[in-house]
């Protein structure tokens, strides 16, 4: 009956170490928070907050604070993306959060928002007007890709030329002249870096 009794122990030990605690891990994951907010916080910090979250999660899908928080951390990531000109890359992390929030404003609108600037439509490129400023145009047309920004010099002047995919399909060339627009094109037949982003 001692050996029946001291065995039932043993098991009913070794079961409750095997599960996990929600709460220290939860602890673990706030730990490493403070080095990812902080305001000189460095990326592999910002990373490394994020991963935790993201096995915490793992273990734990059912931890509210947790998914909302990961969720936080997935906007702010997409949209330092979309700021970019990442906007491919963007729309995984809003779609991610929309997996789990579908009525998620923020990210239904930042989605929006990636997918409008992931191609240009001709009546945006008719909008443009001569002497705008390189953040007009930005605001109007969205950053270009990365690769998508050619920097010269010419005599005295710089000249940027800015590309965007268009709706179709097509390459559209943006040109400054000392930061001031003064022409555009709907087909161009620069040579950038692949469409594979």
């Amino acid at each position: 009956m001692k050996r029946l009794a001291l065995l039932a122990i043993v098991v009913l030990v070794a079961c409750s170490s095997d599960q996990t605690d929600p709460q220290g891990d939860w602890l673990h994951v706030l730990s490493r928070k403070k080095a990812a907010v902080a305001s000189d916080a460095t990326p592999h910090a910002r990373q490394v907050y994020a991963d935790s979250l993201r096995a915490f999660i793992s273990r734990h899908p059912t931890h509210f604070r947790a998914r909302e928080v990961y969720n936080l951390v997935q906007l702010e990531f997409a949209r330092e993306l979309a700021a970019h000109g990442r906007y491919s890359d963007a729309i995984v992390f809003y779609r991610a959060v929309l997996a789990h929030d579908p009525a998620n404003r923020e990210a239904i609108k930042g989605l929006n928002e990636a997918v409008d600037r992931m191609a240009v439509s001709r009546q945006k490129l008719l909008a443009l007007e001569k002497g705008m400023s390189q953040s007009d145009v930005t605001r109007l047309l969205g950053k270009p890709m990365p690769g998508w920004k050619v920097r010269n010099r010419h005599r005295d002047a710089v000249l940027d030329s800015w590309y965007y995919r268009t709706t179709d399909g097509g390459v559209a060339g943006v040109y400054f002249r000392d930061g001031e627009l003064f022409a555009a094109e709907e087909k161009s037949e620069a040579k950038l870096a692949p469409l594979t982003r």
